[in-house]
């Protein structure tokens, strides 16, 4: 088995909740794409990372059925857990900054997979929904409060392969702050969270709390 390590990523204020994401530190171990989809398989998190050259801030991202060229909750944890300043991805160079207990980077809403924003007229309807079948990537949300930009959200990848809801979703983050052109503050799933900024650039921020998984 591959050496590896979790983190959750965006936890609550509590330090609770988070996205769990494996964490592969030697990725010169698992060099090939077959062979690295199949790790990220086998471990059964949303996404996987492995390092290809933690002093440059190198990343490769897959989920249990794909690979990624850009993804928010591996760059977080990866940023964090490597101390480094800026990773470098198969979408582009992606920014590093830390803010008290929240690491954040920065990317484009177009680096994001595609996802159906779908907006509901409360909270509680995001509360209340059904994790719906396999086929369309859905991010519901809905304002807790449109004064303060605070979000209740939930997501559910629709891709078949186990993982039927996302505890936090950073690139969905990213894209629904585009969309709405303001910061947020998103919980989501059951008690995780997410900050967001616009930046110059047309850049979009993405950050949150992250801790090693017991």
């Amino acid at each position: 088995m591959t050496d590896y390590e979790v983190l959750r990523v965006f936890c609550g204020p509590d330090g609770g909740h988070g996205n769990p994401l494996g964490v592969v530190r030697d990725g010169a171990a698992v060099p090939g794409a077959a062979d690295r989809l199949a790790v990220a398989r086998q471990l059964g998190f949303s996404e996987t990372v492995f390092v290809d050259d933690a002093e440059r801030g190198v990343i490769d991202i897959y989920t249990p059925s794909l690979r990624l060229p850009f993804a928010g909750h591996p760059c977080v944890g990866a940023a964090w857990l490597l101390g480094v300043d800026r990773l470098v991805t198969a979408a582009g160079a992606v920014g590093v900054r830390r803010d008290g207990e929240f690491t954040r980077i920065e990317g484009r809403a177009a680096w994001a997979p595609g996802r159906a924003l779908r907006r509901y007229g409360s909270a509680a309807e995001v509360d209340a929904l059904d994790v719906p079948p396999p086929g369309e990537w859905i991010y519901a949300w809905a304002w807790q409060d449109e004064r303060a930009g605070t979000v209740r959200a939930r997501a559910f990848p629709g891709r078949g392969d186990g993982i039927d809801e996302d505890e936090a979703t950073g690139a969905a983050a990213i894209l629904l702050t585009a969309e709405l052109g303001r910061d947020l503050i998103i919980t989501q799933g059951v008690g995780s969270q997410l900050v967001t900024g616009v930046r110059p650039g047309g850049l979009i921020e993405v950050g949150g709390r992250v801790r090693r998984a017991a």
